[in-house]
């Protein structure tokens, strides 16, 4: 159930944007055991003077931003592989491995609501937390 922003520099074709999220979508499945059909991923082109890259980096229109919203409970095993796996996805589609960070944002479950209208706390979620 996580959910995920991709925050790029430049605009892509469709079928690159596409490459791209399911790349980041793909990485979330293999480490953090998601279920393949629980997607949310959203990609965002900026124009380039409206999203500043680290300094030095060349070419600064692949800087790539991956944030993502998830339940707390992750071991450090699970995003170290999380992180690889972003990296290494992304730069199949095209996206240098040194052009990407990532920010994880652990929210507990009691502090996210589903679709449902209950607390994930509540919910049975269909997968397991603690990987």
């Amino acid at each position: 159930m996580p959910k995920t922003l991709v925050e790029v520099r430049r605009s892509y074709a469709a079928d690159s944007a596409r490459q791209i999220l399911d790349a980041v979508h793909e990485a979330l499945v293999a480490a953090f055991r998601i279920p393949r059909e629980d997607r949310g991923v959203r990609l965002i082109a900026h124009a380039p003077e409206r999203f500043d890259p680290p300094d030095g980096l060349a070419p600064p229109e692949s800087y790539t931003l991956v944030t993502i919203d998830c339940f707390a409970g992750r071991s450090l095993d699970a995003k170290r592989r999380l992180y690889a796996e972003i990296a290494v996805r992304l730069a199949v589609a095209g996206i240098p491995r040194g052009h990407v960070s990532v920010i994880l944002r652990e929210i507990p479950l009691e502090n996210w609501g589903t679709t449902a209208g209950v607390p994930a706390a509540d919910a049975d979620l269909g997968f397991a937390v603690e990987v």
